[in-house]
Order: structure tokens, then sequence, then C-alpha cells
């Protein structure tokens, strides 16, 4: 039984040591190299996506403030109409009775108040001089603010009622295109609490903008003035042009989504963009020209020094960077050396070198573990696989002939 429990012991040790050789012997077939790049002049931009509805600069909602029956309707959907312009007209016989009946309240009102006035004087006169009491002045005082108040109660009524006439008559309060009536000849309408819309008219469909919603991760890198570039379904095969106009800081939440409203200009002198049409947009929150550059991945290279020395290769310094600046490494003979940078702008695998680096100077990116390649003349090969082109089988069958 001990025996039996020694040779399992020993078969265990010998499988474990064998998969330790088999994962920590360095395969000798591979080498190290230092790898290197040049500094280049390169053009990079950062991007990010979102989606957004197309819509007029200025879209105006054109309602009425009176209740009543819509008699006559003066423009349909694109129509392209002028500030002023008569747009529709509402029944009037209820609001020109009302203003006669108002007209006549006024009359009345105006020579309640003359003659109240005029009584009002005399008494005034009888009073000083001692020959009415003091009742019936207070009396004559008392009618002619009366009348004085009524007077001009039913002129602030004429005023209300001519403008609710006003009112029934809609008027375009801007140059622009009808892109909705919600209305028909004959409907009534009602304002009560709120005003009921109807029409909607865009002020210039040349000039269009794009409310994108941009996500609260990327929102931080935007800002006026950047270029944009979106697309729409309708036009698949067209790119429209744009810029970042206004960045809204109200915050939107939906499906515990946060988003941030941002607001593109659209140039659309074709009228190939509508309102309401969903669009793709691509927002170039970095744009950089001619830009001296290095790979990114320069920056992290920290050098081995046992493993470079195995290399024959020689540290100097080391990768402590005064504050604000970068270092990245280079070689000079077989010895690598520490060079101060400042980055700038970092696009993917490039960063932009403002200062410490000129054209073409190499710098150290990383160490590289490469296989050694092995000749065609040692390597093993089936009989029964042909022979390439050129191969000695070609060969023999060449000398035969």
């Amino acid at each position: 039984m001990n025996k039996r429990k020694i040779s399992i012991g020993v078969i265990v040790l010998l499988i474990v040591g064998g998969v330790l050789f088999f994962f920590l012997k360095k395969p000798s077939g591979e080498s190290v190299r230092l790898e290197t790049a040049a500094t280049e002049r390169s053009t990079f931009s950062n991007v990010i996506t979102a989606t957004g509805t197309v819509e007029p600069v200025v879209e105006v909602e054109v309602g009425t403030q009176v209740s009543g029956i819509i008699d006559k309707l003066y423009v349909d959907y694109n129509s392209v109409v002028k500030k002023g312009q008569l747009l529709a007209e509402m029944d009037k016989v209820n609001l020109q009775a009302e203003l006669a009946s108002n007209q006549a309240s006024l009359a009345s009102s105006k020579t309640e108040f003359e003659y109240q006035e005029k009584n009002f004087s005399r008494s005034k006169v009888l009073y000083e001089k001692k020959l009415i009491s003091d009742t019936d002045y207070e009396t004559a005082v008392y009618n002619y603010e009366r009348a004085k108040n009524s007077y001009e109660q039913s002129k602030a009524n004429i005023i209300k009622v001519k403008r609710n006439l006003e009112y029934a008559t809609i008027l375009s309060p801007i140059d622009g295109v009808v892109i909705n009536r919600a209305v028909e000849e004959g409907q009534t309408v009602a304002a009560g609490f709120s005003t009921p819309t109807l029409f909607t008219i865009a002020n210039d469909l040349t000039q269009m903008r794009v409310i994108a919603d941009v996500d609260e991760a990327d929102i931080g890198t935007v800002e006026e003035g950047q270029n944009v570039k979106f697309s729409v379904d309708a036009y698949p095969d067209d790119v429209f042009e744009g810029a970042v106009t206004q960045v809204r800081l109200e915050a939107v939440v939906e499906s515990n989504v946060v988003t941030y409203e941002v607001v593109i200009s659209a140039y659309n002198p074709e009228l190939k963009l509508k309102p309401g049409l969903t669009a793709n947009v691509s927002i170039y929150t970095l744009e950089r020209d001619n830009v001296l550059t290095i790979p990114t991945k320069a920056l992290r290279f920290v050098p081995d020094v046992e493993l470079l020395s195995e290399m024959g290769i020689n540290v100097e310094g080391n990768s402590d960077a005064p504050s604000g600046k970068k270092i990245v490494w280079q070689k000079n003979g077989q010895t690598l050396v520490p060079k101060v940078i400042t980055t700038g702008a970092v696009s993917g695998s490039l960063t932009e070198i403002t200062e410490g680096l000129t054209d073409k100077e190499e710098v150290v990116v990383e160490l590289k573990t490469v296989s050694k390649g092995t000749s065609t003349a040692s390597a093993e090969k089936s009989p029964f696989m042909p022979s390439p082109p050129g191969g000695n089988n070609n060969r023999k069958s060449q000398s035969k002939e």
C-alpha cells in the first residue's frame, strides 16, 4: 500500500514538473528587440455621434385669443406668407354686437358723468357759501365720483371689445411658410385656459437646425463652433454640414439615461431638409491639421534595465518627468536616454507633440518579442505533400531529362 502511494506521488511530481517546465521555459525560437518610431506630421480628429431632429430655426404657432367659428381660411399647407398677411377670419357677428352694446353703455356713462360733473360744480360753489348742508354736498361728490368711475370702466370695456374684434382677424406674425394648418372652415375653436393653435409657420426653411441628444459621457467635449456632419434617412447618400451653436444646460432624463440638447446650425439651400427628419450626427470635438505626432504607447514605455543590459543596451536617467511634462526614450548608440516633452491633443493611437521633439526624430515605442524564422531546408514536411515549384523534386526531374 505504501509503495502504491509513493508511486502515485512520484507520478504527480513528474506531471507538475513537466507543466512548469513547459510554461516557464523561454522558447529558444524567440528574441527581444527594441521597437522605435519616428515623429511625423499627421492630421487627426475625434468624433462623437448622436441622433437628433431637424427643425426650423424660427417656428411660430399662430393662435387666437377669442372663441368662435372659423369663417374663412385664406392659406393652406406650404403657403408662402408675408408678415401681416391675412390667414383666416372668425365669425364676427357676436363680437360686433358686443361692441355696439358697449358703445351704447359708453354713451350713457358719458352723459351721466357730464351731468354729475356739472351738478358737483354747482354744489361746490353753494357749499363754499354755506348755502347747502354737508349731506347735500357729500351726496353730490358721491354721485360725481360714481359717474366718473362708470365712465372710465365703459371706456376700458370698449378697448377690450375692439381688441377682441381685431383678434378675430388672424394675421401672419412673420414671413415664412405654413407647415401646419390645424383647423377647417366652420370649425369652432374655444379659447379658454389655453390658446388654440390654428397654424404653424416656419420663418426660413433654408436655415434649419438640428437638436441633437448627446450622452452625458460625451457632453464635456462639446463646445460652440465645432464642425458637424450629419445625414438623414431620406437622403442616405448626402452628407450635410453644420456647426454647434448652443449647448443647453438642462439635462433630459429618460429611462435613467441622461442626455443634453445640442443645437446645430444647418444650411439648407436646396430645401432637402424637412422639419421632423431624424439626423445621424457626427460632432468633431477635436481637429488637428499637420501637427507633430508620436505613437501614444511611446509615452507608456518604461525601460527594463535588466533585460536591456542582457541585450547590451545601457539606460541613463529615469522616467521621472517635471510637472506638466512627459518622458520619452531615445536610443543613442547602445544607450537609452530620456527626453522631456510637452504633449497636446490625443486621438486614438497618436499624441500631439508641442515641444521637445522635431520632425523625423526616433523614439522608443516598446520592447517587442519576435519569433525567429526557420529555413525551408531544415523544415520537416510530409512525404505525401506535393513539392513546391522550384523544389528538390523539380530539380531531380530536370536532371534526369
